[in-house]
């Protein structure tokens, strides 16, 4: 029953309190009422409020008088010169605090302002003086810190005294006015009194800090100032990384990071660019920072040395202050986070009250006072102060990431540093035994150094997690009471599915991971292999083997891409639902329950912010369990076996009688750990005085060794004693196996020592010492036998480094042209070099060109020629060298070079020709030595082995004859090279001529096309992209968006207009003064609230599904087109294209487009769609708000420019760095015998803090430049609020705009701000990953080979060619239109069953001759005719696939040898085994373990190149087709073999037509004709007798040579 209450009065209007008529609102200081008590000074001047308030100018406009002339001239002067470099920076004392308090006294003062300005809205005229002297402070602040700051960089302290006065005078007179307010009672109810206190004590605490600076720096009062100099780093130009030297204001906002984005758009981001790295931050600092805290957790717990346990102390120790610095400060951003949502809350709430202003009770000295709840009661307070706490806990949280990876990054650095320094003194057994393999060591470095730093990225969320969500459902409570726990245990409760979910896709990512390697692995092999396909014709057999694999890969790929959706989908619709449950709930619940816009609008961006934590949580806990699997597996590898560590294992003493034990029962000793160290001290102290006073010229002396390779094993080495003669040539010899590299090896160290001694000669003048590193433990035993200078070692497994050709023969050594030359000439590298593109510069090793094993032995060896030391080691130096090299090799090099020098060489080999040459002989047998002494010595006393000696040599001098098969291998190898070599230099010279587009600054017109097209977003390579998806994904894609979004603003619409009408209604109950009874009904509205959030919530799932349902297609399409592009591509293609970068396409681009392209583009789409319609929605709310977005959106474009250019130029960088650095760690693992027999670990290590560092500032730079961005665009979003607030209050003010639809404008507000910068990150890591899609779409614009014939399949005879005939008309050919023709005009006519013969120099066209027949070459004009058919009509696949060739080089295919002969599975058996019956493999493959299908290793690496070669031959006998050709085939067999072969091809080829196409001319002798070519002409073509009988005939002349 309602009762009509009389209407209330009508408000006042709002912010207007009932004042006279404008006309007397005039401006004066104190205000003009009539009565005015502000010109009265009866009680005496200090107690005229508005007096003390004029006294409180006078600092400031003292300040702004006496700075503005220095800063204009000063500045004015220094412009004009040259910008003051940093090297003047310097900090004073006290810096930071200053800038804290500068900030905290700004912030005071805009309160103080701004309560002038609410307080005086009360009284009747305008009191100037409430507000004035605060206005002037402001300036005269921030000119003082700008101030303060010139003066600090040019570093000029005397200036200071200004500021001295000033802050003296400001406390003085704020002192005044605070004492005045305490005696006329103004207390701390009012909000003046508080903030003039406040500014007391700033200003007290400012004239603190300047005191300070007189006292440290003595500039002033003082005789003697005190000089400083700026940090060392600044004074070296070449840091530019500046974050730690800058003030505290570029510090937080990354101000200095400007110049370096602007150059970057100017000219590319390089290393020299970047610059280096300062001191703190570099990799030995930080290492030396670690290894203080290991040895400290060493000493604390010396039971166990290495734990994981100890490694997480010692790391915590390290970095751990940093870590709790990041953590303080994303605390301190979280809970300032939750100002938004309060603020809102506040806003709408007194928007919806009508913000009118309570009416002040207090007036002191003439004006109101008002109180904090007063002044907190203004909706535009709360904006400015909105806009306060965003700016800062914005700043904050990005100083947060900043500390937590920069801190990471230091935290890599220092481990990579300790891994390799524990490589340096990995035992060689731990390798060579597989306990650590490379693969292993590079895993450490490469993933789990990263997986640690990622941790210590993420680790603060750890703790600021809990305090986040236990903050934020507190509030929710308050706020909407029991029904916000239902919603917040929604979201709690979804937390774990989100973990399984987490865990399932990193599960699918690792099967993902297999299958795209296995996959790689065919591709590669197919590629490498891809001249012998396409002659056999037999593309689609390993097509569709790898489309197989692909096959797999994408139905583990539809796993992730499920997991992934399902991820995405509940990150979108856990907020919604429990949105719905609460507030449902609390609709229907809580009945009277306030349900206003505040209430609604604050829980929903309560919910939002609750969400984050939880979805990070999956992802933190991740990383914390791969971080402690990471430490569990370093702890591991730290505590592994260390080289001639053995002694101080165990320590208790023995007699030295133990000796006599080990030299009769060697094998006994075997099972005891190790001997003790005293033990064989006092030993060798009985041992060494009279071998030194008897004999010393020896160079090393071993007594009584016993070594063994594993501690447990038997000894490898037993009963060794051997002198080795000073500045002699010692030969070792014996057979495989018997251990003559490990004597090598023992001697440097490398071995375990059972017992025994090694003595190295120390009174050796070395002429050039290794720098001796002292280790980081040095054991008296470890002194003894490092007392040996650097040696020269060859190891037998040539090791060569990712470097030049020069740079690895001079090998750090500094660089003798003469000496150069010398070596040179001896390996006879010359000729090799002269093929290599760039000659001694060309980059050898992983990258670049791949040496044959001859090659790279001889490097190997002319590196050791080339060292200065006194000690050469050659371990089987010729064993991939053929007879001439060999032999020029001993005479120029280890004869003249070495021996004539007196030094010595200890040389191992199995070659017995060169033992005469020997000065000392020892031979091994068994581990043990057999003899030693001069080879007349063993001549008398060891006559049988001298004789069995005699006939080995006996049997190398045959080899002699068949030298000129190795030597031709030689030269094939170079001519290989140089054909290889000839199509990659054509590509090197593209990649250069690319570079060399963007480096040219003088050519400014290409520099600035150039620089525009960086500046471009890919946007083609992102259609092909989509278009790829098909007609139906595309819209489905594009329209599931859109929807989705306009059904996450319709329910948040729907929100405001339900709680707006709520509260409507109940205002209106309220003025009706009516009972409870007539209920305001939610049923209505909760009914379209559930349904709009079933529909988001679908919705959220059908655009996750679609998102990665495109991705799939798309990578399907794209590999599936790739692959089909490229095997179907000419051979010319794969001739000028490396093999790497179209395996790259395949490897790396294929994985972006697989895995992170779909991710990318959802996170794109959705920020931007976000910020659209949170746009839209605002502007929807205040029109007015749109003039202010357009000069916001200009700076957003130029910001996001500007980012996308240096931000992509630093991912590059940061991935090119990290290349060398892993290239370095497997070098150093693969070398490590050569490395340490050098002495060269303290270069190498250099080397590698050098690599970590680049790579270190590239990804420090990469960060600060994403803090860059992200600072800026979190400031515009501050702003987009700041507006959006201040034109809502105003438009409900004055337009009544509803309170819901205010609280629904500034929700998106604070959405806006949040996902501005995600839009710019997703946007280049977009432009970087769309680069794969570019490169990939280059490749597809291939042109191939034309497989279409103009005959008809029933055109062509079922068994053509059957007589093999073949006529050769008038043919021309070359490699490519634009080439030379390399055959001209060549006509022949082969009979049915002719054997041919083909001869010619190197360079003739022999091989182009064959090619043709497979049209593998672009005929031009001519035609061959095979059988009556003009091969140019055939379709390629029949052509090629029924003739048959066999190769110069052997290539097997991974898999059994049933699929290497007969991939098309066609033949039986018995056909099989008869081929390999013909080509004298039978009983090889008999032996082996399944026969035909015994496993073929990648290439084909278990058998030897002859063997390999006769599997070519028995393959091409299966296909029993009528022609048959011989590229030379047996240019890798030995003679023997040869002879039988060809009498294999006149017998069981006795009716079918071989072309022979030869490098030696007497294979040939006995064929039907022969022709002999020159420059691609025929010179003469005639039967061999014939051609023989003439004496000028070429061929004659090739015939004589090869005799």
């Amino acid at each position: 029953m309602c009762v009509e209450s009389p209407p209330p009065p009508p408000p006042p209007a709002p912010g207007r309190a009932q004042r006279p008529s404008s006309s007397t609102m005039a401006l004066a200081f104190c205000g003009n009422e009539n009565n005015s008590a502000a010109y009265n000074v009866d009680k005496g001047v200090l107690n005229n409020g508005c007096f003390v308030d004029a006294l409180n100018v006078v600092p400031h406009v003292f300040l702004l008088f006496i700075t503005f002339p220095i800063l204009f001239i000063g500045w004015g002067s220094q412009s004009s010169k040259v910008h003051i470099h940093h090297s003047t920076w310097l900090h004073f004392p006290g810096h930071n605090l200053r800038w804290i308090l500068t900030f905290i006294l700004l912030f005071v003062l805009v309160c103080e302002i701004a309560e002038g300005i609410v307080s005086d809205g009360v009284s009747e005229s305008r009191h100037l003086h409430l507000y004035m002297p605060a206005g002037m402070a402001f300036l005269a602040t921030i000119t003082s810190v700008v101030y303060y700051h010139n003066i600090e960089t040019s570093n000029f302290p005397k200036l200071l005294i200004a500021l001295l006065f000033y802050w003296t005078l400001a406390f003085i007179t704020k002192t005044i006015k605070f004492v005045k307010f305490c005696d006329n009672g103004v207390g701390f109810s009012q909000l003046r009194f508080c903030l003039t206190g406040l500014l007391v004590i700033l200003y007290g605490m400012l004239l603190a800090v300047e005191i300070n600076v007189i006292r440290v720096r003595r500039y002033v009062f003082f005789k003697t100032p005190k000089e400083v100099k700026p940090p060392e780093d600044l004074q070296d130009l070449g840091v530019r990384f500046l974050q730690p030297f800058v003030n505290l204001l570029s510090k937080g906002t990354y101000w200095w990071m400007n110049t370096f984005i602007k150059t970057a758009h100017k000219k590319p981001i390089d290393l020299k660019v970047i610059g280096k790295l300062p001191i703190a931050m570099r990799a030995l600092t930080n290492y030396i920072r670690l290894n203080e805290a290991f040895e400290a957790q060493k000493n604390k717990r010396s039971p166990y040395p290495q734990g994981s346990k100890s490694i997480w102390c010692a790391l915590c120790c390290a970095f751990g202050r940093p870590l709790i610095l990041s953590s303080t400060f994303r605390i301190l951003a979280d809970l300032l986070g939750f100002a938004g949502p309060l603020c809102i809350s506040g806003i709408v709430h007194h928007v919806g009250k009508g913000n009118n202003t309570i009416q002040p009770q207090m007036k002191i000295l003439g004006v109101f006072f008002i109180s904090s709840q007063e002044f907190l009661a203004n909706a535009y307070v709360l904006a400015v102060l909105l806009f306060f706490a965003l700016l800062l806990q914005r700043t904050i949280l990005q100083a947060s990431y900043y500390v937590a990876i920069e801190t990471g990054i230091n935290l890599r650095g220092a481990i990579q540093t300790k891994i390799y320094n524990k490589i340096m003194q990995l035992s060689t057994s731990n390798m060579s035994m597989g306990e650590m393999t490379a693969g292993q060591i590079c895993n450490l470095v490469a993933i789990d150094t990263n997986q640690l730093m990622w941790f210590f990225f993420l680790c603060p969320n750890l703790w600021a997690m809990p305090v986040q969500i236990i903050v934020g459902v507190l509030l929710l409570y308050y706020l909407l009471g029991i029904s916000a726990l239902i919603g917040a245990v929604v979201i709690i409760v979804l937390a774990p599915v989100q973990y399984f979910v987490a865990t399932k896709l990193s599960q699918a990512q690792r099967s993902t991971l297999e299958y795209s390697n296995e996959r790689l692995k065919k591709t590669n092999e197919m590629l490498r292999g891809i001249k012998l396909l396409k002659l056999y014709a037999w593309e689609h057999i390993f097509h569709s083997s790898v489309e197989e694999t692909r096959q797999k890969e994408m139905t583990s790929l539809k796993a992730f891409a499920l997991y992934t959706s399902i991820s995405i989908f509940m990150n979108a619709a856990i907020p919604i639902a429990a949105v719905l449950i609460t507030f449902v709930v609390h609709a229907h619940l809580t009945g009277n329950a306030d349900f206003s816009p505040s209430v609604a609008f604050a829980s929903l961006s309560l919910f939002h912010i609750l969400v984050t934590p939880l979805f990070l949580l999956s992802s933190v806990v991740r990383s914390t369990v791969k971080a402690l699997v990471s430490v569990q597996k370093l702890s591991e590898f730290l505590s592994s076996e260390e080289i001639g560590e053995e002694q101080d294992k165990c320590s208790e003493p023995r007699s030295a009688d133990n000796h006599s034990k080990y030299q009769v029962v060697p094998l006994k000793v075997v099972n005891r750990k190790r001997p003790a160290k005293e033990d064989w001290n006092n030993y060798s102290s009985h041992m060494r005085r009279p071998v030194n006073i008897t004999e010393d010229d020896f160079c090393v002396k071993i007594t009584n060794g016993f070594f063994t390779w594993t501690p447990e094993g038997s000894p490898a080495l037993s009963n060794i004693d051997i002198r080795i003669p000073q500045g002699q040539l010692t030969m070792i010899v014996g057979q495989v196996g018997c251990g003559k590299s490990s004597l090598l090896l023992a001697t440097l160290g490398e071995m375990q020592k059972i017992s025994g001694n090694v003595f190295w000669n120390s009174s050796i003048p070395d002429s050039e010492t290794g720098e001796d590193v002292s280790p980081e433990k040095e054991t008296a035993v470890d002194a003894e036998i490092r007392k040996r200078g650097s040696v020269a070692y060859a190891s037998q497994k040539p090791w060569l480094l990712n470097a030049t050709v020069e740079e690895n023969i001079t090998f750090e050594s500094p660089f003798n042209k003469q000496r150069y030359k010398a070596v040179i000439d001896a390996c006879s590298l010359q000729p090799d070099i002269d093929i290599l593109p760039h000659g001694d510069q060309t980059q050898i090793g992983e990258r670049g060109i791949n040496l044959s094993g001859g090659q790279r032995q001889r490097i190997s060896v002319a590196r050791a020629l080339y060292q200065k030391t006194n000690v050469v080691f050659l371990d089987d130096p010729f064993s991939a060298l053929d007879i001439h090299l060999s032999d020029h090799l001993m005479q120029e090099g280890i004869l003249k070079m070495l021996r004539e020098d007196k030094r010595t060489i200890i040389l191992v080999t199995h070659k017995l020709q060169y033992l005469p040459h020997a000065d000392w002989i020892i031979a091994m047998k068994d581990g043990t030595i057999q003899r030693e002494g001069t080879l007349k010595d063993i001549q008398k006393s060891e006559s049988e082995l001298f004789e069995h000696w005699k006939t080995l040599m006996n049997r190398q001098d045959q080899e002699l004859e068949k030298e000129t098969i190795i030597e031709r291998k030689t030269v094939l190898e170079r001519k290989n090279l140089r054909r290889t070599m000839y199509s990659r230099e054509a590509l090197l010279k593209d990649d250069e001529e690319d570079e060399e587009e963007i480096t040219e600054s003088d050519d400014d017109d290409s520099l600035s096309s150039v620089l525009h097209q960086r500046a471009k977003m890919p946007w083609r390579a992102c259609g092909k992209y989509l278009s790829s998806a098909g007609v139906l994904l595309l819209p489905l894609l594009v329209l599931s968006q859109l929807l989705k979004h306009t059904v996450m603003v319709a329910i948040d619409y729907w929100l405001a207009k339900w709680t707006s009408d709520a509260i409507s209604a109940k205002s209106e109950l309220e003025q009706k003064n009516c009972s409870v009874s007539q209920e305001f009904n939610h049923s209505r509205y909760s009914r379209v609230f559930s349904v709009l959030c079933c529909l988001g919530i679908i919705l959220c799932l059908v655009t996750s599904i679609a998102v990665e349902w495109t991705g799939l297609k798309v990578a399907k399409k794209l590999h599936y087109c790739l692959l089909n592009k490229i095997i179907l591509a000419p051979m010319r293609f794969f001739e000028t294209t490396p093999l790497g970068s179209i395996l790259n396409r395949f490897s790396a681009d294929c994985n972006t487009i697989d895995q992170h392209i779909p991710a990318t583009l959802e996170c794109l789409s959705r920020s931007t769609l976000l910020c659209v319609s949170a746009l839209a929605v605002i502007s929807y709310v205040t029109p007015m708000f749109l003039v202010a977005l357009l000069p916001l959106a200009i700076i957003c474009y130029f910001i996001q420019k500007y980012f996308r250019v240096a931000s992509r130029d630093l991912q590059q960088l940061d991935d090119s760095t990290q290349l060398p650095l892993l290239c370095h760690f497997s070098e150093t693992v693969e070398g490590l015998t050569t490395i340490r027999a050098f002495r060269y670990e303290a270069r190498f290590r250099q080397k590698l803090l050098e690599y970590t560092d680049s790579n270190n500032i590239a990804s420090l730079f990469l960060t600060a430049a994403n803090r860059w961005l992200e600072v800026r665009m979190e400031y515009i979003g501050a702003c987009v609020v700041l507006i959006a607030a201040v034109t809502s209050i105003t438009n409900s003010l004055y337009n009544h705009l509803s309170s819901g639809l205010v609280g629904l404008g500034l929700t998106y507000a604070l959405m806006v701000s949040n996902y501005l910068n995600w839009l710019v990150r997703n946007l280049a890591d977009m432009e970087i990953q769309l680069g794969a899609v570019k490169r990939i779409n280059g490749l597809l614009k291939t042109e191939t080979e034309n497989y279409e014939g103009l005959l008809s399949p029933s055109q062509i005879p079922q068994n053509w060619p059957d007589r093999g005939e073949i006529q050769i008309q008038n043919l021309s050919v070359r490699y490519d239109s634009n080439l030379k023709p390399v055959l001209k005009h060549v006509s022949a006519h082969i009979s049915p069953g002719q054997k041919i013969g083909i001869c010619g120099r190197t360079g003739s066209g022999k091989s182009s001759f064959s090619l043709a027949f497979f049209r593998m070459v672009d005929t031009f004009e001519g035609r061959i005719i095979i059988d009556g058919i003009d091969i140019a009509k055939l379709p390629l696949q029949t052509l090629r696939s029924r003739l048959s060739i066999i190769l110069q080089d052997p290539i097997l295919f991974s898999g059994t040898i049933r699929f290497n002969l007969d991939p098309e599975k066609k033949c039986t058996d018995s056909m099989l085994w008869e081929a390999l019956e013909i080509a004298q493999l039978k009983h090889v493959v008999k032996a082996l373990p399944g026969g035909l299908d015994a496993i073929v290793t990648e290439g084909g690496e278990n058998f030897s190149l002859g063997q390999r070669q006769l599997f070519c031959l028995a393959r091409a006998f299966v296909r029993k087709t009528s022609i048959f050709i011989m590229d030379e085939a047996t240019a890798s067999i030995d003679m023997a073999t040869e002879n039988i072969l060809q009498k294999v091809v006149m017998t069981a080829f006795a009716d079918r037509t071989v072309v022979t196409i030869a490098h030696r001319v007497h294979t040939i002798l006995n064929a039907d004709l022969v022709i002999v070519m020159k420059r691609g002409v025929i010179l003469e073509y005639d039967k061999p007798e014939i051609l023989l009988e003439q004496e000028d005939s070429v061929f004659a002349s090739f015939v004589q040579a090869d005799k």
